[in-house]
């Protein structure tokens, strides 16, 4: 099987594949860039476009090389059009089994035979996801960090099936993103969710019980452990439904009491705030504002 790699389709516009396509195409792969809405596929071009202007203010890249960049990305509103060339597709759609395992199910169709299907899933399994395939060994985890162009983490994930020839050919391609591939098997919450989460979840039972605030229990994470940012912080960046579902993955994958999400965390989701998306969680953004502010509700 010829697993040479030149053209990548990105399933979904959002935050992670705008950023994954984003690394691609400036490492000088063709991109088809794909999204059920074209207003978020030109959401998504408009992003790459500002973030590619990051670098070049900073002198990590050159004009030339933003406008090549943006010149190997195309936009498609159509699954199988858009994967039908592709050499490997990276899926980025919304952290929920049933959409991705139905996204597997069309790409097995669709893609070319020699095609690696890859998820950037957090947390949901890949041997489940590649069981809906006629290609369980071409099936792999690409778990990006956000945000994807500065991050230089990629979390490989085996599947059961996953061949040796597929991982060695997804860490290649990996480095040649200028990212570090670090390979795991897949178990629920596979490395760095299944580590992150229950901190996350522990500082919020800690807000929750009224042990500490909010600024109390970040500056502690951040002045005594030298994270870079708080729990709490991170948990509204990555956004708090995103959290509850890998929590939620995490306590049913092991059936172990600890993984219990928090009913804080559970309550703040379903009431709608989610974190920097919605402009409030555990603080309150506001656009344009630098200025981290404790959300009133837990004043």
């Amino acid at each position: 099987m010829d697993l040479t790699v030149h053209t990548v389709a990105v399933i979904g516009a959002g935050t992670m594949g705008n950023g994954i396509a984003h690394v691609f195409a400036q490492a000088g792969y063709q991109v088809q860039l794909i999204d059920v809405e074209e207003a978020q596929l030109q959401k998504a071009l408009a992003t790459i476009e500002k973030n590619l202007d990051r670098q070049l203010a900073k002198e990590v890249i050159t004009p030339a090389i933003k406008a090549e960049t943006l010149s190997r990305i195309q936009l498609s509103t159509g699954l199988a059009e858009g994967v039908r060339n592709a050499d490997l597709v990276v899926e980025a759609a919304t952290e929920n089994f049933g959409i991705k395992s139905g996204l597997f199910k069309q790409l097995d169709e669709a893609a070319p035979p020699h095609a690696i299907l890859a998820s950037n899933t957090s947390s949901i399994s890949i041997t489940k996801m590649a069981a809906v395939t006629r290609r369980p060994r071409s099936v792999i985890g690409m778990h990006f960090m956000n945000p994807v162009p500065v991050m230089k983490l990629v979390e490989i994930i085996n599947g059961y099936a996953t061949s040796k020839e597929v991982t060695d050919t997804t860490v290649a391609i990996t480095k040649q993103l200028g990212k570090l591939p670090c390979v795991a098997n897949d178990y629920p919450g596979f490395v760095a969710n299944r580590i992150l989460m229950p901190m996350i979840n522990e500082a919020i039972w800690t807000l929750y019980e009224g042990v500490a605030g909010v600024e109390a229990i970040d500056s502690i994470m951040k002045l005594g452990m030298a994270h870079p940012m708080g729990p709490l912080q991170l948990a509204d960046f990555i956004g708090l439904d995103v959290c509850l579902s890998i929590l939620e993955v995490l306590h049913e994958g092991f059936g172990n009491p600890k993984y219990a999400p928090c009913p804080l965390l559970k309550n703040m989701v379903s009431a709608g705030f989610t974190g920097v998306k919605t402009g409030e969680g555990f603080y309150h953004y506001t656009a344009g504002s630098k200025e981290l502010q404790v959300s009133q509700r837990f004043l």
